[in-house]
């Protein structure tokens, strides 16, 4: 369960980077690669082991503001990146 006032930052075992040939983000690992969409690479870029659920959630709302579920869907897609060990 994702933790409001938890910092999350990638787990050691992925690494994220720009992939100029898929022209998107990417988690690697060392069995291959995940390509991101725009959102959940934005989500994962802001993740520093330092900043809150709660932190980022208020940057990306005042980033978007017409964004109405959005607290519910980056907590929604941190939950399955936790889930996957993306996260930790």
């Amino acid at each position: 369960m994702i933790q409001a006032n938890q910092a999350y930052r990638i787990h050691k075992l992925f690494r994220l980077q720009y992939e100029p040939a898929q022209q998107a983000w990417v988690l690697l690992y060392p069995e291959g690669m995940i390509k991101l969409s725009d959102s959940a690479s934005a989500i994962l870029r802001m993740l520093n082991g330092e900043r809150t659920v709660a932190e980022l959630i208020a940057e990306l709302q005042a980033q978007f503001p017409e964004a109405d579920t959005l607290a519910d869907d980056v907590t929604e897609f941190l939950g399955e990146a936790y889930g996957k060990k993306w996260i930790c």
